[in-house]
């Protein structure tokens, strides 16, 4: 079976290469300090601080497992190499909703990438899809929950 492919720039896949040796270097010695902190409160089988402790942990060596994954089958884009007036992975596209909505402003990045707060967004996303392969001038529509909306491509940098 094929192993899925993570789109990333550079940035993104140092960021994960930092949260990796934080679990492994920080956290996981924390829970393991709880682990062992619980299990002097006595009877485990009715200790709910070892209890969390062993969730805890579960969930941090997951999350490595995860991370260790994507950043294995990282596949790095570079927008640069990219056309200069298309839209694509690594690129931030402006747009607007018609017929008189507001600009926004996002940066298309792979999903392990993703922080819609501060304005990244996931090619994986219906906004990118949709806008991904276009061009500045072009009216897309994009499907949402709510209904199909209209938006003009206003800008594009690199």
């Amino acid at each position: 079976m094929e192993e899925k492919v993570f789109p990333m720039t550079l940035e993104g896949k140092a960021k994960l290469e930092d949260e990796i040796h934080e679990l492994k270097t920080v956290k996981r010695k924390e829970v393991v300090e709880r682990i062992k902190i619980a299990r002097g409160f006595g009877d485990l089988s009715e200790n709910s601080e070892y209890d969390a402790a062993k969730d805890e942990q579960a969930f941090v060596e997951g999350r490595i497992t995860t991370l260790e994954n994507m950043v294995r089958n990282a596949q790095i884009i570079n927008s640069s190499e990219a056309a200069t007036d298309i839209i694509s992975i690594g690129k931030t596209v402006t747009f607007k909703e018609l017929p008189a909505g507001d600009e926004e402003t996002y940066t298309i990045v792979g999903s392990a990438e993703a922080d819609p707060f501060k304005g990244l967004i996931s090619n994986d996303s219906p906004i990118a899809k949709a806008l991904l392969g276009h061009k500045v001038d072009e009216q897309v529509t994009v499907p949402t929950p709510g209904g199909d909306i209209e938006v003009l491509i206003t800008g594009l940098k690199a």
